[in-house]
């Protein structure tokens, strides 16, 4: 096989910057898999050069001029500038393929503006596309294994990527860590939900530990897992193993009903010190907070005391909802919201937007079939720019009017000062929070919010748009987009502002058409 020159581009973010937050935190989100591809490209013997895009890097420089082969990954919220990039790549007559998230989601759009999409993807499946890779035109082809990769290289193969991407976190560094696929919960919302759960090999968890504790005094582990710790022993045998007390933190998201008091002893004992569990919802998804049929304000005073009772053993804690279920109705949810965020003022609230992600869940069928999914660029679905389902209970005035209004009490100076209090002794998460709170997390949701809201009131054409009425994008979407995207404007194909939001209905229709005629043929033999 020839050699051939590879990149691999891992985007973090959805275009330049110059935040602060972005300079600090941005290559501690680095992924997995696209590290993962390069590994495996390695070992075929090609030449790699992998780049965690950050927003700061010139991507002219970072990748080389001769590849012959980029692999970019990416979310949706990426995906206008990974489309850009492909321009830009495949200009200079590089082949391009995209994975990651976007691709698994809307492989439909992504074949217009790539040579290979990849959905799941393992070792054979890269190793024959290497093989015979070739330009596709005027479509790309759609390829994946038939299930997750049962191992992936862990940190010591992946170290000369994870290294290279750190040196770009100047405060801490996060070493990406992943100890199982998919999910045992069945969140109807979630990408996860429908992916089979599946723990890889402990073993080598105990052996890449060993191997982190040989390069960094004091390292800090960020774990993947969609929900950490399903096979609790197993996981802090793994660890026990390999690490003495005190010499690695760890950082992972979980779900309540896995954080009982015996298993927060044992997580604290093993160096755990951040824990993001999922309570999504006060009227929904009781089997993942450990609330059972209670809904309302006593699942409220349920989920508060056992957040309040992690956060005696773990000194981080970020509580995730996601606001707009179908499960909401009037103010009460939000009210609900501000009634936890008092009674649990020591962790920092997380909140998402319903969004729907083409093919991510099977929900998402539902939403489509009601025609409630808009046509937003993708650059907006990153949980908080945009809502793309109309809520089913609300108008959309109405309930942006309640998410400001939470959103204002959430970070409020009193909020802030009562959450920076609440961890005391804990220098790190106080100031952590302090600094979400007041950048773009915080004041920066609100003042998007509330402009977003303004113009429901003064810009014509987002009431026609966000009704379903009209498919023009308003003009102040196309405005950030080109802005965001700074000089990869220039090569951002311009039909790619637009994708049919109901491409995964019309498929699995088209399915099941060609299934039906195939059983009416059978029978007419028969």
């Amino acid at each position: 096989m020839k050699k051939l020159r590879i990149g691999v581009l891992d985007l973090v973010t959805k275009g330049p910057t110059k935040a602060l937050y972005a300079r600090l935190m941005h290559a501690n989100l680095a992924g997995i898999m696209g590290q993962v591809v390069a590994v495996w490209c390695e070992e075929e013997g090609h030449d790699v050069t992998h780049v965690c895009y950050t927003g700061f890097e010139d991507l002219d420089e970072a990748i080389p001029s001769d590849a012959d082969i980029v692999f970019i990954t990416a979310f949706s919220q990426a995906a206008q500038m990974a489309y850009a990039a492909s321009a830009l790549l495949r200009s200079k007559g590089v082949i391009t393929v995209l994975g990651g998230p976007h691709a698994r989601c809307y492989p439909e759009d992504s074949v217009k503006y790539f040579d290979y999409v990849l959905g799941f993807t393992d070792k054979p499946l890269i190793k024959d596309l290497l093989a015979d890779a070739t330009r596709q035109t005027p479509v790309g082809v759609y390829q994946e294994a038939a299930q997750q990769p049962a191992t992936i290289p862990g940190v010591r193969e992946r170290w000369r990527f994870i290294e290279s991407t750190l040196e770009k976190a100047p405060w801490f560094k996060i070493v990406p860590m992943i100890g199982s696929l998919g999910c045992p919960y069945t969140c109807s919302f979630c990408i996860d939900s429908v992916v089979k759960y599946q723990p890889l090999d402990f073993g080598q968890i105990t052996e890449d530990l060993k191997f982190l504790l040989t390069k960094m005094e004091r390292p800090i582990v960020g774990w993947h897992d969609p929900n950490f710790g399903v096979r609790f022993d197993e996981y802090m045998d793994a660890i026990e193993d390999a690490v003495p007390p005190g010499r690695i933190d760890f950082a992972a998201e979980s779900s309540l009903a896995l954080l009982s008091e015996d298993h927060l002893k044992r997580l604290k004992r093993n160096g755990f010190a951040a824990m993001l569990p999922g309570i999504e919802s006060w009227y929904d998804v009781g089997n993942k907070s450990k609330s059972g049929s209670k809904q309302g304000l006593d699942k409220v005073h349920q989920v508060s005391e056992h957040i309040n009772m992690i956060m005696e053993y773990l000194p981080y804690n970020q509580s995730n909802f996601v606001l707009g279920l179908d499960s909401d109705e009037g103010t009460e949810p939000f009210e609900l919201t501000k009634k936890f965020v008092d009674l649990t003022p020591g962790t920092f609230p997380g909140y998402s937007l319903l969004s729907a992600f083409g093919r991510a869940a099977p929900l998402n069928l539902g939403y489509q079939r009601e025609n409630r999914v808009l046509a937003f660029p993708f650059h907006f679905l990153n949980n908080n720019h945009a809502m793309n389902v109309k809520p089913a209970n609300y108008e959309w005035r109405e309930f942006y009017d309640n998410v400001i209004d939470l959103t204002k009490y959430t970070f409020s100076k009193k909020a802030i000062y009562k959450r920076f209090k609440a961890n005391k002794g804990r220098s790190i998460p106080r100031w952590l929070n302090v600094v979400r709170a007041i950048s773009s997390e915080g004041f920066g949701r609100i003042k998007y919010h509330s402009e977003i809201r303004r113009r429901f009131d003064t810009d014509p054409e987002f009431d026609p748009f966000f009704e379903g009425e009209s498919t023009k994008l308003p003009q102040f979407y196309v405005d950030r987009v080109k802005h965001d995207l700074g000089d990869l404007w220039e090569w951002l194909p311009k039909e790619s502002l637009e994708h049919d939001p109901n491409a995964y209905l019309k498929a699995e229709d088209a399915k099941q058409q060609v299934t039906q005629l195939t059983l009416n043929k059978r029978e007419a033999v028969g």
